[in-house]
C-alpha cells in the first residue's frame, strides 16, 4: 500500500483549515470535499481536481468541524459559535441550525444510517443526539465520573468531549475525551457500557473501522495511535512514530491501513497488519488538523486521501 501526492492548494482558506470529509457521490454528480476552516467558511471542491465548487458562509466563528450524511444530499458545519448549520448540499439551502452552549460542540459524526447525527459536546461531557428526520434533540448520553472521591472542577474539565465515532453497524458509539479516556455507549439503550484505556493526553480524533464492527482507532496527543478492541475492552495495537500530537486518524475504504495527521507536520500511512508506518507524506509547513479518505462508490475506482492544515493549504493523495 502507498499514497502518492496529487496535488495541493495552497490558501485554500484564509485561516487554518481543521475539517475536511467527503460528501459521497449521487446519481447526478461525483464526491465533493468539504473542508471548514477558522476563516468561519465551509469550501466544497471538486473531488479529483481540487476546483472550488463553492463556498459556504453563516458561521460567525471558526469551523471545526464538518460532517456529510451517508446519501450524499445533506452536509452538516459546527462552529466555536457554538451553532451546528445543516445544509443541502447542491442548493446550500440551510435546513436546520442547531444550537448548543458555548465551546459544546466539537467533532460530530452522522450514523450509517443517516438517522442520527451524534455532536461530541466539549465541556458538558456528554454527547448530544440529533433526530436527523426533525432536527430535534433526541438524546444526549452523559460520560461517567469516574468513581472515588466527590470530582474537582479540575477532574470534571478532563472529561470535556473531543471526538466521536460510529462502529460500522450503528450500534456503539465511541467518544474520546481531554483525559485520554475513551467511553463506548449502546445507541440503542442509550447506556454507557465502558470506557477504554491506554492514552494519558486529550484523543481529539477516533474512527472504527469500516469492515469490523468491533475495531476502534484513536489518535492522542501522546503521540499514538492506538488500536482497541471495542467489545473486549481490550487496547490490541499500540502504533508510534509521530513525534507529536496525533490529531486526525481515518480509516482506508478497505480497512487494511489507516492514515494519520499530526501537529509534527506530517500525515503518515499505517499497514495494520505490519502494525506500523509505511510512508510519512511532507506537504505541510504546519500542523496537520484533517485526514480524509474518500468513500467508495459510484464509478469511484482509485482511493483519494485528502489533508487539512493550519498551513491553510489542502493536499489530495492517490491510495492504492
Amino acid at each position: 500500500m502507498k499514497l502518492a501526492g496529487l496535488k495541493s492548494v495552497e490558501n485554500a482558506h484564509e485561516e487554518s483549515v481543521w475539517a475536511a470529509t467527503w460528501i459521497p457521490a449521487t446519481d447526478n454528480r461525483p464526491s465533493l470535499l468539504v473542508t471548514g476552516s477558522l476563516d468561519e467558511t465551509v469550501k466544497l471542491w471538486k473531488s479529483d481536481e481540487l476546483d472550488l465548487d463553492r463556498t459556504n458562509t453563516g458561521h460567525c466563528l471558526g469551523v471545526v468541524s464538518v460532517a456529510a450524511h451517508p446519501s450524499g444530499y445533506i452536509a452538516a458545519s459546527a462552529s466555536l459559535d457554538s451553532f451546528v448549520r445543516i445544509f443541502e448540499v447542491d442548493s446550500n439551502s440551510t435546513i436546520a441550525t442547531l444550537e448548543a452552549p458555548p465551546s459544546e460542540v466539537w467533532q460530530m459524526r452522522f450514523n450509517p444510517e443517516g438517522t442520527m447525527l451524534a455532536v461530541a459536546g466539549g465541556g458538558s461531557a456528554s454527547i448530544k443526539i440529533w433526530d436527523t428526520s426533525t432536527w430535534k434533540l433526541a438524546a444526549t448520553l452523559s460520560i461517567p465520573r469516574p468513581e472515588g472521591p466527590k470530582p474537582t472542577d479540575k477532574t470534571a474539565s478532563k472529561k470535556f468531549v473531543l471526538s466521536v465515532a460510529w462502529s460500522v453497524d450503528g450500534r456503539r458509539l465511541a467518544c474520546g475525551s481531554m483525559d485520554g479516556t475513551i467511553s463506548v455507549f449502546d445507541v440503542a439503550r442509550a447506556k454507557f457500557l465502558h470506557h477504554l484505556e491506554g492514552h494519558f493526553m486529550p484523543v481529539r480524533s477516533l474512527v472504527y473501522s469500516p469492515v469490523e464492527p468491533r475495531l476502534l482507532f484513536s489518535a492522542s496527543d501522546d503521540a499514538h495511535v492506538h488500536m482497541y478492541d471495542v467489545e473486549g475492552k481490550t487496547l490490541i495495537g499500540a502504533m508510534s512514530g509521530h513525534s507529536s500530537w496525533v490529531l486526525s486518524v481515518d480509516a482506508s475504504p478497505d480497512g487494511a491501513a489507516v492514515a494519520t495527521g499530526s501537529s509534527d507536520r506530517t500525515v503518515r500511512l499505517w499497514d495494520l497488519n505490519m502494525r506500523t508506518a509505511v510512508q510519512t507524506m511532507t506537504n505541510h509547513s504546519d500542523q496537520v488538523w484533517g485526514v480524509a479518505f474518500r468513500p467508495p462508490g459510484a464509478g469511484v475506482r482509485s482511493g483519494r486521501l485528502a489533508s487539512v492544515s493550519d498551513d491553510k493549504s489542502i493536499s489530495l493523495y492517490d491510495y492504492s
